[in-house]
């Protein structure tokens, strides 16, 4: 069989258990180093990754030797095992169930690697939910029937 070629880029989002604002500036870029980590041992490419205190965005040039489903549980497993080995968290955390995930073109990687890196900023006018469902919105996803993250407001 020839070799495969393939350009995929993925956009992924997710949040703590119940949306809780978890994620500490304390220890938010050892999070993202060690998620960086788990990424490229699996052979994707880390793109970017950013977020806030309630939630995450990963981006990725994603190797299509491994499933999407195994990566992002592998993330959520992983990670979480290395909050609660290093006691990062006072407070039980675990991710929540589900995730976002949007393809992009190459075209739009500068854009969504500063959307991603800028989420600090970007949140002074817009929350997690609002956020999410615009790009869900974006992307055509139809938000009615499935079942989302917890949102508390």
């Amino acid at each position: 069989m020839a070799d495969a070629f393939t350009q995929v880029y993925i956009h992924l989002v997710f949040a703590p258990r119940r949306r809780e604002a978890l994620i500490r500036p304390e220890w938010e870029v050892r999070l993202h180093q060690y998620i960086t980590g788990i990424v490229q041992e699996r052979g994707h490419k880390l793109l970017a990754i950013g977020g806030m205190p309630d939630h995450i965005h990963i981006f990725i040039g994603q190797k299509l030797s491994e499933a999407l489903p195994d990566l992002v549980r592998e993330i959520k497993n992983a990670s979480n095992d290395f909050v609660k080995k290093e006691r990062l968290s006072p407070f039980k955390f675990d991710w929540q169930n589900g995730y976002g995930a949007f393809s992009h073109s190459r075209s739009q990687m500068d854009a969504v690697c500063k959307y991603i890196l800028n989420q600090k900023e970007h949140h002074r006018k817009r929350t997690f939910k609002e956020e999410f469902l615009k790009l869900c919105e974006d992307f055509g996803i139809e938000t009615g029937r499935k079942e989302f993250f917890s949102w508390f407001e």
